[in-house]
This record gives structure tokens, sequence and C-alpha cells, in this order.
């Protein structure tokens, strides 16, 4: 048996590796309610005095957040990027006009910004979440004219775009042309899916098959999204199709189903359709036995945070340092 000595400067340097590999937290308000929730769950998280006291330019990641339960969509999506080894600032963004329904203005004052007030900012990452709006064609959306304008904007102050379920449709429309296609049925439950290209720096860790939750009414044409050369498919599904694409024209992804869900997303949004006379099938393949009072299992944890966690890397190891530098897509 061998004994391995190190020198001091070797000791020093191994240090060093390991606090540049310990988790580092998400920044976000102390009285967000997300914050205690992830500190609960263990999630490493700081305040700004603390944020302020590291020598280390944090990730900007903005979250546009289309969800009429908005509180619960940030934490979900705080959770998955919060998981990572580096320092994020996260800012939450909302359409200007529009006023939501199922939050609280007090909350949406402490919290959100408007897009017009974030405008001249620059953003390593931009998270566009989906929106209960489905039956809607694009362009009759209080707010389309405002998201193109995003869109646009974020071509010059924007790094990587990650589109989630209404909102990578919309951008798959807008940049593509690639308008969503009804659906006979509701796609709902817990379906599996195929990791499509394995070599994607996007996919490290995933494996070959995969559940993940899915509730949409609409879908996009597998055969239109193949014939563009600037997109990928990486996740689909033989039953609800394309899941997760990859746009090669710019750093974008649209993914269509919903890693960030929790446990008891699907349970609530059946209760609740169920409740108002909505027609509305149990979810696939997600109560045990398909018995609605047995608790769901989560099968599809690790893997969000192993696609939000690789994102974020992709970011970090491709976003120039000097913000003033981002929107150079050269």
């Amino acid at each position: 048996m061998m004994l391995l000595r190190l020198s001091q400067h070797q000791l020093n340097v191994a240090k060093n590796q390991v606090d540049l590999i310990a988790p580092m937290p998400i920044n976000i308000p102390e009285t967000l309610p997300a914050y205690r929730v992830l500190c609960d769950e263990g999630v490493m998280i700081m305040s700004e005095s603390q944020a302020q006291r590291q020598d280390i330019r944090p990730l900007e990641i903005g979250l546009v957040n289309l969800m009429p339960k908005k509180i619960e969509t940030e934490t979900q999506f705080a959770r998955l990027i919060g998981a990572t080894p580096l320092q994020i600032n996260l800012t939450l963004i909302r359409m200007t006009e529009h006023q939501p329904k199922h939050t609280s203005a007090r909350h949406m004052e402490a919290f959100y910004q408007p897009f017009q007030a974030v405008r001249t900012r620059k953003f390593d990452g931009l998270i566009v979440t989906g929106a209960p709006i489905e039956h809607l064609p694009f362009h009759d959306v209080s707010y389309w004219d405002e998201f193109v304008e995003i869109m646009d904007w974020s071509e010059s102050h924007v790094h990587a775009i990650f589109g989630v379920c209404w909102g990578g449709m919309a951008m798959l429309y807008y940049w593509h042309g690639i308008d969503k296609i009804p659906l006979s049925s509701k796609a709902f439950g817990c379906f599996r899916h195929n990791n499509l290209f394995p070599a994607s720096p996007y996919l490290r860790g995933f494996s070959d098959e995969f559940v993940i939750p899915v509730s949409r009414w609409t879908g996009v044409s597998h055969k239109a999204v193949e014939t563009s050369p600037d997109l990928r498919i990486l996740l689909g599904s033989d039953e609800t199709g394309p899941c997760l694409i990859e746009d090669l024209s710019r750093r974008a992804l649209y993914i269509f189903n919903h890693f960030e869900y929790d446990t008891g997303t699907l349970a609530e949004e059946f209760a609740r359709d169920r409740s108002v006379g909505k027609p509305i099938e149990l979810p696939y393949n997600y109560f045990p036995d398909d018995d609605m009072n047995l608790a769901p299992r989560n099968r599809w944890r690790s893997h969000g945070h192993l696609l939000y966690g690789n994102w974020i890397n992709e970011i970090y190891q491709s976003v120039p340092f000097d913000p003033d530098d981002i929107g150079n897509r050269d």
C-alpha cells in the first residue's frame, strides 16, 4: 500500500478546488414565500448582504412568470436553478400592463418588476413560463405584442433563453413559424419519454427513458420540427410528441412539459378542473394503481434538476464575464 503525501501548496490547491465546487446559493429576498420553502428543503439561499460579500460574479437569471399561481411557480423554478454550484440572482418579471387575478397586488408590487423596468438590463439567462391560454391563437393573447417585444429584446440582452410549455410554443411560433396544434384530448399525466440525443450537454446524466408530467391541450408537429435545420428534438414521447427542442440558431431551449412540477401539482389541477365541471380524466400513470386516494410519488425530480443544472452550467461556460458583452451571438 502506498501512502500519498501532499505538500502544503497541493493541499491549498485541493481545498480551493473543493471550495469552488461546493454548493453556492440562490439570492432571493428573505420575504419571498419561496425563501422559507426552499430553506426547509435544504436549498442553499442567501440574503443580498451575504451575496455582496462574495468575490464572484453571480449569474443574472430572469423569470417571466405568466402562470396564474405565481408564488407556486416562482418557488418551483427557484428550486431548480438554486441547486447548482453557482451563485444565482433571480429577478421576477411580469408583463407590464397585464394584471394577474390570482396573486395579490401586494406580492406583485413587492417582488416583481414590469418588463419595461428591466429592458435596459442584461441577463445571463431568461426563463419564460407557460400560461393557461392554449385555446387562444397567439395573436389574440392580450400581451402578445409585449411578448414579441421581449423576444426581440432578448436577442441583444439575454445570453440564453428557456421557454416552458406555452412560452416554448410561442417562441417556436414567433422565431420559426411553427404553430401549436390542438390535441384530440388533453395530454394529462406522467408519460414515459425517450432521450433522443444523449450527446447533448443539456442531457448530461439523463437516463435513456424517464417519466415527466404533461398537462396541455396542444402540441407541436414532430415533422415540422424535424424539417427545420435550426431545430433539434432532444426529448420526446411516442404518446405526447416532442418535449424538449434545442434551437441551434440561438441559445434557446423549448420544453412543453413540466419537470418543475411539485409532486402534487397534477392532483391539484385534477381537483380544480373537476370541481368546476370541466371534462378531465384521471392523470395518466400518476396515482398508484389509479387510486386518487393514494399519494402520488415523484419520479421526475432528479431529471428536472439535471436539465436545469445543465442549462445553468452551459450558461456559465459560455457567457461573457462582462455583462455588457451579452448579446454578441458570435
